[in-house]
């Protein structure tokens, strides 16, 4: 496991490094390969995650059966917060995309925590405050952007965050396949593949298997607005 990658959570945001370690050493490891579930939409558990490595997916179910995935996340993000809060079942379901170790927090340890480090506090709540933000950006989207601008937009995320620059562009292994990212859109495979389709024909971008290469980085960030 990787110090610096577990650090770049919010949860260890303020903390020096005796401290950060110590945080560490209390959480659990769980291993996951590709497709393996860590808990589901309903679920009854409070414990938080933090990824070290690989991709996991948070994803809904509709009344009709469809999925819509809510986020992508990758090393050094965090998910599962909102139970220590809120007790409740899981408001969604999460999945391994790839291969990935995950360390978690029991609800009990992080209380102690709380209560006696106020940046684990501050950085929590800078992720309630992000998560919100997100989730106001993903409504006035799907009411104000049309497809393909919801398209580039993701595109342009996950190269932010998963991308690698390269001579001829921006190589995006975001390892989604088609359902997965018109999931993450929110549009049906076929109209986001007609997106991708058009923006690989402008020169834009090129697919490849679970990966994209933005070629005209402007092009798609004029698109996306």
């Amino acid at each position: 496991m990787d110090p610096e990658v577990l650090k770049k959570a919010p949860l260890f945001a303020g903390l020096e490094d005796e401290a950060a370690s110590a945080l560490a050493a209390a959480m659990g490891t769980i291993k996951l390969n590709r497709g393996e579930v860590l808990f589901h939409e309903g679920d009854k558990e409070d414990r938080l995650y933090v990824v070290v490595s690989g991709k996991i997916k948070l994803g809904r179910s509709g009344s009709a059966g469809r999925e819509n995935l809510l986020a992508i996340l990758g090393p050094g993000q965090m998910f599962g917060e909102l139970s220590l809060f809120d007790p409740g079942p899981r408001s969604s379901t999460a999945t391994a995309v790839t291969a990935c170790e995950i360390r978690t927090l029991e609800h009990d340890e992080l209380m102690g925590w709380l209560s006696g480090r106020p940046e684990v506090a501050l950085g929590l709540l800078g992720q309630l405050a992000a998560r919100l933000r997100r989730a106001n950006d993903v409504v006035a989207d799907l009411v104000f952007s049309d497809v393909p601008g919801r398209v580039a937009k993701q595109l342009l995320e996950l190269a932010r965050r998963f991308g690698e620059r390269r001579e001829d562009g921006i190589h995006v292994h975001h390892d989604l396949t088609q359902e997965e990212l018109a999931q993450l859109v929110g549009a049906s495979r076929e109209t986001v593949n007609k997106a991708l389709a058009d923006f690989a024909a402008r020169g834009w971008i090129r697919l490849e298997p679970r990966s994209v290469t933005i070629l005209d980085t402007v092009r798609v960030e004029r698109r996306a607005r």
